[in-house]
């Protein structure tokens, strides 16, 4: 079967349909290449037409609070005071460069998330 970079919801509906179809293939089967093929045609469709954009600081840093059970007092040695913790995720002050260093050593989460506009 030949494939094409897919353009419209109909391409990818029926690129959709034929993944299915041939998705519990073998490794070795004669559908191996076609099954690599269409996930990477899927996939940059969906790309380019439904991309995530990152999420906001502040949620970020809340939400992996939540994951790690931290709290404000928790990110006191990377921010500062628990005054200034509570200030940024009220979103009554901006993280500095320096918090943005720390915050993404002690949480993990990506500087480019951290470093946008909120």
């Amino acid at each position: 079967m030949e494939h094409r970079i897919k353009k419209t919801e109909a391409d990818y509906a029926r690129a959709l349909e034929r993944l299915e179809a041939i998705f519990d293939s073998d490794a070795t089967s004669v559908h191996a290449e076609e099954l690599e093929l269409l996930a990477l045609l899927i996939e940059k469709y969906e790309n380019e037409r439904y991309a995530i954009g990152m999420p906001d600081p502040v949620e970020a840093i809340k939400f992996r609070m939540e994951q790690l059970g931290y709290k404000q007092k928790d990110l006191a040695a990377a921010i500062g005071l628990k005054s200034r913790v509570s200030e940024i995720l009220n979103r009554k002050r901006k993280l500095s460069i320096d918090m943005i260093r720390k915050l993404h050593e002690k949480l993990g989460i990506p500087a480019e998330v951290l470093i946008q506009e909120y």
